[in-house]
């Protein structure tokens, strides 16, 4: 049993570890669904954190249908995860008819070398799920994150099990997105993935100093912070310690 955790912080993926988590996924802006991290955010995380370490690739918010220079961007920022000797890489890229960009997805996948990849949660806006599931095999995937084009995996839970009967232990399944303490037990009877994928998250308000009415900095006058009694929550939820 895998418990991935999203992360933004240094701070956020040692509470992941300390909460039990078995692997991270790191990120920046999780507000924005998450976008590729600093190189710095990198190097320290892989420098103290002491589990395994994928990292999102995505330039921007918004769609997965990329330009030929956001995909540069890409290829720079893989190569760069191959200097900082990451674990694995979190990525995916849709066309504009809503399917999967086997052109871009080749690039960035040899790009990859050997580094496991994960196709993100572009999954669940592909218009074919079960076509999409096996090109991303085929382009050599690892792992595909999905909440069953759901809001939450739990309300996506019969195509996930769907999913997860098609992939016949090929690719991996990795439910995501509203995962909690009260639902994940049900979610892994019904749809027998091995992995879940969680952020764990609790708000944190800013300093009451900081604080002008008549400025925003965000999109909140709060941040996110990864809490490790959220994560230990979900675990203890399915290994019953």
């Amino acid at each position: 049993m895998h418990f991935e955790v999203c992360v933004e912080s240094l701070e956020g993926a040692l509470a992941a570890r300390r909460g039990g988590a078995t692997r991270i996924e790191l990120c920046s802006s999780l507000i924005e669904g998450g976008l590729t991290p600093s190189a710095g955010l990198i190097r320290e995380v892989k420098r103290h954190c002491g589990l395994p370490v994928h990292v999102m690739v995505r330039p921007r918010s918004g769609d997965f249908l990329y330009t030929g220079p956001e995909l540069e961007v890409m290829l720079s920022d893989i190569e760069f995860c191959h200097f900082a000797e990451v674990d694995g890489l979190v990525f995916g890229a849709l066309d504009s008819q809503g399917e999967v960009d086997v052109q871009a997805m080749q690039q960035l996948v040899r790009a990859a070398g050997n580094l496991p990849v994960t196709f993100h949660r572009a999954f669940d806006v592909c218009r074919t799920p079960v076509r999409a599931l096996e090109q991303l095999l085929a382009l050599g995937v690892r792992r595909i994150l999905t909440s069953g084009q759901q809001k939450t995996a739990f309300e996506g839970r019969q195509l996930i099990a769907a999913l997860e009967r098609q992939a016949r232990g090929r690719i991996i399944l990795l439910a995501g997105s509203g995962v909690s303490p009260q639902n994940v037990l049900a979610l892994l009877q019904e749809t027998r993935v091995r992995e879940i994928h969680f952020s764990a998250r609790s708000g944190a308000p800013s300093h009451p100093v900081q604080v002008r009415e008549h400025l925003k900095f965000g999109v909140s006058e709060e941040h996110w912070v990864t809490s490790e009694e959220n994560v230990r929550a979900v675990v203890r939820a399915v290994l019953g310690q």
